[in-house]
């Protein structure tokens, strides 16, 4: 499939090997997956980020083969969700720097483009989590809204 804001085709990539049920190798248990996952997202870490720290510094290949929950999912369970979904989250915080920096640098058309594609995929991305209920019907995206919500 094409890219959505370039003319370009995306790269093949390698695939995961496909596996139902966790190696018998893995160091920890379910239980002491769960509570490692609640340690690191009390340290601030989003879910990507604590698979890459599961993965690379504890040597669990897959959380949810490991504990039959995603990391997401786990997070919802013991109320340690982020209000606001990781990707939109990211998006905002992309959007607040690059008005930052057209602030100072007003002529840059380059940058000034991207801004605009980022706000239209926050829109799309809002139009979807509400729909999905994943944020109130009342959130609406402005600048300022954004920069509100990043500061809690």
């Amino acid at each position: 499939m094409a890219r959505m804001h370039a003319r370009k085709k995306g790269k093949s990539s390698s695939k995961r090997p496909f596996l139902t049920e966790n190696p018998k190798w893995v160091p920890l248990n379910k239980a002491d997956i769960e509570d490692l996952v609640i340690k690191l997202a009390t340290d601030g870490n989003n879910s990507a980020k604590i698979g890459l720290i599961l993965r690379d510094q504890h040597g669990v290949p897959n959380v949810k083969l490991a504990t039959g929950k995603t990391v997401t999912q786990i997070l919802k369970e013991k109320g340690q969700m982020p209000k606001l979904p990781e990707d939109l989250g990211a998006l905002l915080k992309k959007v607040i720097s690059l008005s930052a920096y057209l602030k100072h640098n007003p002529r840059d058309l380059h940058n000034k483009r991207n801004l605009h594609l980022l706000e239209a995929k926050i829109r799309r991305l809002e139009r979807y989590y509400k729909g999905k209920g994943a944020i109130p019907e009342s959130w609406k995206y402005t600048l300022d809204r954004a920069e509100l919500e990043l500061s809690r």
